[in-house]
């Protein structure tokens, strides 16, 4: 298959990501089949079809994020239909390029598609560094929310400063915060000192005390039990770390701290940003495979 051999996309399952998705690529000149959103009566001059159809007449397909729930079902929040794929449909997926987020998961549930063209999108590294900000962006909408002083002049703690938390911690010095980082690594610690950040090693965080909020971004238990009840109690604690997470919300909840999971946020606070991150993302990738 070259390129140009792609003319129809198929977009199935998703949420408003995938809808934003679809009339970008719309916008690009291709033909775009949505399946799996029942719930939908039009979408201007996209096609909306069910599953069968959106696979069974793409040259490609995209699945959502997550593509598959732990039933095996595919994700499509926009139907009450619970969507399995049946042979006919793993058997048209053969022949043509299928781009999912979380492979292995995928592949897991429909172990028929090992030996398909499967690419994940949500691996690759300008899909995670894009989608840094409107996870940024996101969090300080949660914060702005939850939290019932303003950011301006408070005091903020980000455990763990990847590509979330570079952006985290410079858009909040930005709205006047005080920013602490909390890192490992000797080059991060020269960064945050550079960049105008207090600073506390995460391996010696035996205690929080002092902040109004804290975001943690690792994806580990830092905030277990014993971490919780050396926490200040009017603390905020928006754990915006992949499942299982960084907090223990069991314990949260029985010390009454304040503490919320926010995951996916660029799905809910910035769905056209993400929709179009995954359509850049996809595109680079039949790019760089299908020349």
């Amino acid at each position: 298959m070259k390129k140009s051999d792609i003319r129809t996309f198929g977009i199935v399952g998703g949420d408003k990501r995938q809808l934003f998705l679809a009339k970008s690529i719309s916008d690009s000149c291709y033909d775009v089949i949505l399946g799996g959103f029942d719930k939908l009566q039009s979408m201007g001059a996209l096609v909306l079809a069910d599953v069968k159809t959106a696979i069974l007449e793409s040259d490609a397909v995209i699945f959502p994020l997550p593509s598959v729930r732990s039933d095996t079902s595919i994700n499509t929040p926009f139907s009450d239909r619970n969507v399995i794929l049946d042979k006919e449909e793993t058997d048209a997926l053969m022949g043509k390029p299928i781009f999912v987020a979380m492979r292995d998961k995928f592949l897991k549930a429909y172990p028929a598609l090992k030996d398909a063209r499967v690419f994940d999108y949500a691996s690759k590294d300008e899909f995670s560094i894009l989608n840094a900000l409107p996870t940024a962006e996101g969090a300080i909408e949660c914060a702005m929310n939850r939290y019932e002083g303003t950011i301006s002049g408070s005091k903020c703690m980000i455990v763990g400063f990847g590509r979330i938390g570079k952006i985290l911690a410079k858009k909040l010095k930005a709205l006047d915060a005080d920013v602490t980082v909390c890192a490992r690594r000797k080059s991060d610690f020269a960064y945050i000192s550079a960049l105008g950040y207090n600073s506390r090693n995460t391996d010696s965080l035996k205690s929080v005390r002092g902040y109004d909020i804290v975001f943690n971004t690792v994806p580990a238990m830092i905030f277990d039990k014993t971490l919780l009840m050396n926490t200040d109690r009017n603390t905020l604690i928006i754990d915006l770390a992949s499942l299982p997470g960084g907090v223990d919300f069991e314990a949260a909840h029985k010390f009454n701290t304040d503490a919320v999971r926010a995951l996916s946020l660029p799905g809910k606070c910035a769905p056209k940003a993400a929709g179009e991150i995954i359509k850049t993302t996809v595109f680079n990738i039949i790019e760089e495979v299908y020349r």
